[in-house]
């Protein structure tokens, strides 16, 4: 049988194109057996009947976080004591936002490294895996916000699996904080679990802290019982690390704490949050190798007066807990508006009510019909509505009444209710009841799908209704399961906003109170930055609102001359213009660049009616040339020292073709793959992983800031050498390189690969790789 065939999340594990292997068809599993092995080495076995699961005796996550963007490798070593053939899982969960980019595993001596590949027929292959009975279970670990990375092999008794995974995200920043998040679910306890983080900014970082462990599945129950007793390290002004080890003793309690099973070891995230000092006015540029991110989050500006216009669903569905929750949480909400803000409260069902908060007989339904024969729905603006309401103490009270008041019944009609809360901001404009300009904000929320159109009719007529008035940013909940948060989230982007899931919990109310939180203090409006011509590859250069406690962020490429932007936005004195701080930095900015570049364009192509198709293509060139796995890529595993060509991108679009061939190779297509030979195929394998590679390498020679030495890709050098720094800053022994793929994870450019290398027979170039 042909190993690993799964897919997960967008990520396809496939064999290459070779003889069959030992490793049989993949099957997620859940170990519950506990450990008590003190490491994986042989000889130091102590227990006194063997494990009927495979155990886990190391698990280490190590994260560099350089000016904000986050590079977290997670390393899993596991050994089968049964004395038969036994199935070894490693499954984790990512953020989000994270994008995978490199994976590598260690199966009996054997390595198999992971490409980036072209996402196609995806969804296909799982079905005809899962129909050719390759089995996708999980392990029983949700957490909110997060994506699963699921693998599975088979492994001899007594032999042993390592897995190394890599993956990169951007930390946003929110209330004036970025928060890294990091989960920890092994399936057991481990004896050797440990997780560092080392932090590298270009500012004085402040704040720093490791809060209390979470569950991963809500908010606000932070538990003192539950510090994760973190040793921070301050290294100097602008860089920390914060460890976290905790032992098998303390990893029981934190699992009995979190009410899961002992068995099943610690099940939870660790968090780290912190901010920097801020430039009070244009922000920071950082600069390498002409690419430049500019980081944006001015300080000493008084909030904009805003309009806010909340919009709730009160329809069938969401009787009982959902609308008890949502009372409770406008009643908090309601507290936090400031006092130069305009309030309008409307919910709706089949029809929508704008609340008359002095007379509730007064507020008035949309769509009206002055008699039962009348079919037609009135213009909106023949229809005089109740005026928006000054923040006051006695509005503030009469809003919560009416909220209290609000009762479920009927159908889910949507675009009635966003054309009335638009048409509110208009009424506004033209009727101001003072001479401030405020902000316009709707919050939509909803736990349905409309029921009087379809959503795509819903996005243009809102969309166009809004271009048509004045612009309007759109936010939209996403209440429970049953909505549809696709809908919502083009909905939202179109309309200068962003959709977020609200999940049906425990801590429903305190999530409304934290969205409202990242909304609650517009600073600028209409915020435009100005690059000189010969800047290109920008990422989005305007915003129509930057609320506060958050960070605006663009990137683009300026080549040797250092970019001169300017700032253009309208605050409380007026239209603005503010200046940057340009300072050249060491870290990696294309790949943030790309980073940034990719998750823009993969939103353009979710929200584009036209240009959908250039956006994918553009957002795919990106992500197979910087190696990360995305909704457009996917990850392909194949298996070393094979004689026959890689899975190329061309392949991976003939999926299907592609299985059939696994199982019967065609001569002729056979005889092709055949031509190449093993050094050339270990060579394009090893510079498929490392790229840069292709930049040092001629022939079979690196060239090195120490000299020129030989790669040595048909070798095999068995002398121990020592050395003194691996890329975990650890002792190591020096390797070549396709001998050490534990170490490809952290070897993202030239410079790390200077930074570890080392000599064999004083004529080959090695690599510091970890014991």
């Amino acid at each position: 049988m042909f190993g690993l065939q799964l897919l997960v999340f967008g990520i396809i594990i496939l064999p290459a194109l070779s003889a069959p292997s030992d490793i049989e068809h993949a099957m997620v599993i859940s170990s519950t057996e506990s450990s008590t092995k003190e490491d994986g080495k042989e000889g130091q076995d102590t227990y006194p009947t063997p494990p009927t699961v495979p155990q886990i005796y190391e698990m280490r996550i190590w994260s560099n976080i350089n000016n904000r963007f986050a590079r977290t490798v997670v390393v899993s070593k596991v050994r089968n004591f049964a004395n038969v053939a036994k199935e070894v899982s490693f499954s984790t969960l990512l953020p989000e936002s994270a994008f995978i980019s490199g994976f590598v595993m260690e199966v009996e001596g054997k390595n198999y490294t992971a490409f980036v590949k072209e996402k196609e027929e995806a969804k296909r292959i799982y079905d005809q895996a899962i129909a050719s009975g390759v089995a996708a279970g999980y392990v029983a670990v949700n957490a909110r916000d997060s994506n699963r990375f699921t693998v599975s092999v088979n492994i001899r008794p007594e032999e042993k699996a390592a897995f190394y995974l890599t993956y990169e995200q951007f930390l946003v920043r929110k209330n004036e904080l970025y928060e890294q998040v990091i989960n920890i679910h092994p399936g057991q306890p481990v004896k050797n679990l440990g997780v560092q983080v080392v932090i590298s900014e270009s500012r004085k970082i402040t704040n720093l802290k490791a809060p209390p462990l979470r569950s991963g599945n809500e908010i606000g129950t932070d538990k003192l019982e539950l510090d994760p007793r973190a040793d921070i390290e301050i290294v100097n002004d602008t860089a920390a690390t914060v460890t976290f080890a905790p032992n098998l003793e303390r990893q029981k309690e934190l699992a009995h704490i979190f009410g899961t099973k002992v068995e099943n070891g610690l099940v939870g995230q660790f968090v780290i949050q912190y901010d920097v000092e801020r430039d009070p006015q244009g922000g920071e540029v950082l600069v390498q190798d002409g690419y430049f991110v500019h980081f944006f989050a001015p300080t000493e500006l008084q909030p904009l007066p805003k309009q806010i216009v909340f919009i709730l669903d009160t329809s069938g569905s969401m009787r009982g807990e959902k609308l008890q929750q949502l009372k409770e949480a406008m009643s908090k909400i309601l507290d936090q508006l400031n006092e130069r803000d305009l309030f309008n409260l409307v919910d709706f069902n089949s029809n929508a009510r704008v609340w008359n908060l002095d007379d509730a007989a007064m507020s008035v339904w949309y769509p009206q019909r002055t008699s039962s024969e009348e079919t037609d729905t009135p213009n909106l603006q023949y229809i005089e509505f109740p005026k928006a309401y000054p923040v006051n103490r006695e509005n503030i009270e009469k809003a919560r009444r009416a909220v209290m008041d609000l009762k479920v019944d009927g159908s889910t009609s949507m675009c009635g209710a966003l054309k009335v809360g638009l048409r509110l901001v208009e009424t506004e404009r033209i009727r101001p009841q003072d001479s401030i300009e405020r902000q316009p904000i709707i919050i939509f929320l909803t736990d349905g799908r409309p029921t009087d159109m379809n959503t795509s009719s819903i996005i243009s007529q809102i969309t166009e209704f809004n271009s048509e008035l004045r612009r309007s940013a759109i936010f939209a909940l996403a209440f429970g399961d049953e909505v549809d948060k696709t809908f919502l989230q083009t909905l939202a982007i179109r309309n200068s906003g962003f959709a977020k899931p609200i999940y049906v919990a425990a801590d429903t109310s305190l999530q409304l109170q934290d969205f409202y939180r990242q909304i609650a203090s517009p600073l600028l409006s209409n915020v435009t930055f100005k690059y000189e011509p010969s800047v290109t590859s920008l990422t989005k250069t305007e915003f129509p609102i930057h609320f506060g406690g958050s960070e605006i962020v663009v990137a683009g490429y300026c080549g040797t001359k250092l970019p001169s932007p300017t700032i253009d936005s309208t605050s409380t004195r007026g239209r603005i213009t503010l200046k940057p701080t340009v300072i050249r930095t060491v870290s990696n900015m294309e790949r943030l660049w790309a980073y940034l570049n990719i998750n823009q364009l993969l939103e353009k192509k979710d929200t584009s009616e036209i240009e959908s198709g250039t956006f994918k293509r553009k957002a795919l060139e990106l992500a197979l040339k910087y190696s990360f796995v995305t909704p457009v890529s996917s990850l392909v595993v194949v298996k070393p020292n094979y004689t026959t060509s890689t899975v190329d991108t061309e392949q991976t679009k003939q999926v299907g073709h592609l299985n059939r061939r696994l199982y019967s190779p065609r001569r002729g297509s056979s005889r092709m793959h055949h031509a190449k030979s093993v050094q050339e195929s270990e060579l394009d394998l090893l510079t498929h992983t490392l790229p840069w590679l292709r930049e040092i390498l001629t022939d079979d020679l690196v060239k090195l800031p120490q000299g020129t030495y030989k790669l040595g890709i048909n070798e095999t050098i068995s002398d121990v050498v020592n050395c003194p720094k691996t890329p975990l800053n650890q002792e190591g022994r020096c390797k070549l390189l396709h001998n050490c793929p534990k170490a490809y994870p952290f070897l993202r450019t030239s410079l790390n690969f200077f930074d570890h290398f080392c000599v064999l027979k004083n004529e080959f170039a090695g690599v510091c790789c970890p014991n």
